[in-house]
C-alpha cells in the first residue's frame, strides 16, 4: 500500500465516486479514479442493510479503479450538517470549548450528546484561520473500537451530577464571556454533525480495511478543488442527481451553506411528465436545450425553467442573504455537480446576479496525463468532491 497517495471517497445519494492522488513535492497527481451509479441515501434511510451495501459497492470500485492506498478521506453531506457562525469574546481554550457548546445549543435541534462539534476560529485582519478541537479529523481510528459507554456502572443520580457539572461550566464560561468587551469578540465557524450517521461512515470504511484519516463537510472539499488558494470570496452551486449544495467561501472558509432536495433528477422527471416520454429521452432533452435563452424573461422551455425555479430561488436568497450581513461581497459564482454542464445555465446565472459565473474544472490543480484531458473533463463536475477531499493532505 502506498503511503504517499490519498483516497477521497464521495458518497453520494446517486454515486460513489473515488479519486487517489500521488503527493509528488506537493503536486496532487492522478493515480487512479472511479465512478459507480448506486442509489444511497445514508442520512434518511434506516433500511436494513444499507450500510453493508454501500461498503460492498465501495470495495468493488476499489478493486476496479486499482487503488493503491488504504489512507482516504471521506465527507459528510452539506445538508446533513449543521453550520453556524458565532461571535465570542477572546478566552482561554478551556472556557471557548464550554462557551462553544453552550451557543450550540441555541441552533442545533438536537441534543449535543447526539452530536459532534467542531469549530474553527475564523480569520481577522492579524490571524489565520485556527482550528478547534476538530473531532471530525481527530482520532478518527479510535472510534473504529467498540468502546463501553461513559455512563456504564453509574447510577441515574451519578449521570445527573455530571450533566449538571457540565452545565455548570458553561454557564460559567459564558459569565465570564459577556463580562468581557464586544471589540475583543472573534467569530467562530461552529459544526456539528449526527453520531449516528458519523458512525455509518465510520462502519463502512472499517468493513474496506481502509485507514479514515478525515471526515469532513463536503464544502470544504469543493473549495480545495474548486478554489484552492485563492481568497477571493466566492459562491459555489453544486447541483447533483438529488440534491443541490449552495456555499460562499470566504478566504477559504465555508462561511454560509444551504441544502435543497432538488437536483438534475427532478429536472429530468418534470421533462419526462410534462412530454410523456421515456426518462432516458427526457434527460437528452434536458441537455440539449437547457437554458436556451440569455434573457430571463423568455425563451427557456417553460417545463425546465419551473423545475430549476426552486434552485434559483435559493441561489438568490443565499446570494443577497450574504451580501446584506457582511462587508465582503461574493465576486464569483463557481458551478459544480452533473448538472453543471445545463446549456446555457453559467450565462443565465450571470445575468441574474450580475457576477462572473464559470463551471469549475476541480482537475485544473491535478497533474495527470494530457491524452485523457477529454475523459477528465468530461467527468469533472461530478468529481469534484471526491478530488478536493484527496487533495487534503497534500496541498
Amino acid at each position: 500500500m502506498s503511503k504517499k497517495s490519498y483516497l477521497g471517497v464521495d458518497i453520494g445519494t446517486s454515486a460513489i465516486k473515488i479519486v487517489e492522488l500521488a503527493d509528488k513535492n506537493g503536486q496532487p497527481t492522478l493515480v487512479t479514479y472511479g465512478y459507480a451509479d448506486f442509489q444511497a441515501d445514508l442520512v434518511r434511510s434506516n433500511a436494513p442493510g444499507m450500510t453493508e451495501k454501500v461498503a460492498k459497492v465501495l470495495q468493488a470500485l476499489i478493486e476496479k479503479a486499482g487503488v493503491t492506498t488504504d489512507r482516504c478521506i471521506a465527507a459528510l453531506p452539506t445538508y446533513a450538517v449543521f453550520n453556524s457562525i458565532i461571535s465570542l469574546p477572546k478566552m482561554s481554550r478551556k472556557d471557548l470549548t464550554a462557551a462553544v457548546r453552550w451557543e450550540a445549543k441555541k441552533f442545533i435541534p438536537l441534543p449535543l450528546e447526539e452530536m459532534i462539534l467542531d469549530w474553527k476560529v475564523l480569520a481577522d485582519s492579524e490571524q489565520n484561520v485556527i482550528s478547534g478541537t476538530n473531532p471530525l479529523g481527530k482520532d478518527l481510528a479510535s472510534l473504529f473500537k467498540k468502546k463501553p459507554s461513559a455512563n456504564d456502572g453509574k447510577s441515574p443520580a451519578q449521570i445527573a451530577a455530571e450533566k449538571a457539572k457540565e452545565a455548570s461550566q458553561e454557564e460559567k464560561a459564558m459569565a465570564k464571556a459577556s463580562a468581557k468587551s464586544a471589540k475583543d469578540n472573534i467569530r467562530l465557524l461552529l459544526t456539528a454533525a449526527p453520531k449516528n450517521l458519523v458512525s455509518k461512515y465510520l462502519d463502512i470504511f472499517r468493513m474496506n480495511n481502509l485507514h479514515l484519516l478525515s471526515l469532513e463537510t463536503e464544502a470544504f472539499a469543493l473549495s480545495r478543488s474548486l478554489i484552492g488558494n485563492d481568497e477571493t470570496t466566492t459562491m459555489i452551486v453544486d447541483i447533483g442527481s438529488l440534491s443541490t449544495d449552495i456555499v460562499i467561501i470566504e478566504k477559504g472558509v465555508p462561511i454560509l451553506n444551504r441544502g435543497l432536495d432538488i437536483g438534475g433528477y427532478n429536472i429530468t422527471k418534470a421533462i419526462m411528465n410534462s412530454l410523456n416520454v421515456a426518462f432516458e429521452r427526457a434527460e437528452q432533452f434536458k441537455i440539449d436545450f437547457g437554458v436556451t435563452s440569455s434573457d430571463a424573461s423568455r425563451g427557456i422551455p417553460k417545463t425546465i425553467a419551473e423545475s430549476l425555479a426552486p434552485i434559483i430561488n435559493e441561489i438568490q436568497y443565499v446570494y443577497e442573504l450574504y451580501q446584506n450581513q457582511g462587508t465582503l461581497k461574493v465576486e464569483k459564482l463557481i458551478l459544480s455537480g452533473g448538472s453543471a454542464f445545463l446549456p446555457n445555465m453559467a450565462n443565465y446565472l450571470y445575468e441574474l446576479l450580475k457576477i462572473p459565473t464559470i463551471i469549475g474544472n476541480p482537475w485544473d490543480r491535478v497533474s495527470y496525463p494530457l491524452d485523457v484531458k477529454p475523459a477528465m473533463d468530461a467527468i469533472a463536475p461530478q468529481m469534484a468532491s471526491a478530488i478536493g477531499l484527496a487533495m487534503r493532505d497534500i496541498v
